[in-house]
């Protein structure tokens, strides 16, 4: 709990076996979570089963692969069921530090935001952290054209780790969403098309031979998708195009 408002941490897991234990202990020892969350999207490995042993933790399991995107939207879903005020995705990975949990967590409960980002650029912990040179060029590229076409001012829109309140997970379409990748993406641009400011804060992150990652093929598909999503949101926002991922904003938006 903070400030009387249950705080539900879920986690998008496919074959996480080896670091889901350890991050779980972090994400507990902050000491204002009240339940995990752990959706496993068919994994090979035993997650699901090493997810069962855990105290205070729902497992849920696709029976079928369906996407990191179909994960996320099953993870909002069974937290706003488990009647969480604020939800907070960490990556079983280990690839994040839950120790940020408590300041996202306040900056949403004491009613400043209703998301929250932990970015890796801000305080130059990508490159530092293990992140592969062409994946941070890759995101500084794609990061300019979206602030560029969305008039935002964040310093990334690819970290995963991310906080939002019951309020917003409420308002947005989500399930129109991609059940890709580029789940990500559209999610936060939805957040900032429906009036949301969202805060940041710096992350230090950690790339191990564990932590997972798409392969370059797929990066590439999700970028392109980034950019379509940004021209979308731009065009959509000058009246140019009308698309479900953006529908007709709120008047006080």
């Amino acid at each position: 709990m903070f400030a009387g408002k249950k705080i539900v941490v879920v986690m998008p897991a496919y074959n996480a076996a080896q670091t889901l234990r350890k991050t779980y202990e972090e994400v507990m020892a902050q000491g204002v979570v009240d339940r995990v969350i752990v959706v496993d999207d068919a994994s090979r490995d035993e997650t699901v089963a090493l997810a069962g042993t855990l105290p205070d933790v729902t497992v849920h399991r696709h029976p079928e692969n369906r996407g990191y995107g179909a994960n996320q939207k099953t993870c909002y879903r069974l937290a706003l069921e488990e009647g969480a005020d604020i939800v907070i995705m960490v990556h079983p990975d280990y690839q994040y530090t839950p120790k940020l949990i408590p300041a996202m967590a306040s900056l949403i409960g004491n009613g400043l935001y209703e998301c929250v980002l932990g970015s890796r650029i801000l305080g130059g912990h990508a490159l530092r952290g293990g992140m592969p040179l062409w994946r941070y060029t890759a995101n500084r590229i794609l990061t300019l054209f979206e602030n560029f076409f969305t008039g935002g001012k964040l310093s990334e829109y690819h970290t995963g780790y991310r906080a939002f309140s019951r309020r917003v997970l409420e308002e947005l379409p989500l399930e129109i969403n991609s059940d890709d990748f580029v789940f990500d993406n559209q999610m936060l641009l939805q957040v900032l098309w429906f009036g949301h400011p969202i805060a940041e804060i710096s992350c230090p992150t950690r790339y191990y031979a564990d932590s997972s990652s798409i392969n370059f093929r797929r990066s590439v598909q999700y970028g392109f998708g980034c950019l379509w999503t940004a021209w979308l949101f731009g065009m959509s926002r000058l009246g140019a195009a009308r698309t479900p991922l953006f529908p007709e904003r709120r008047r006080d938006a």
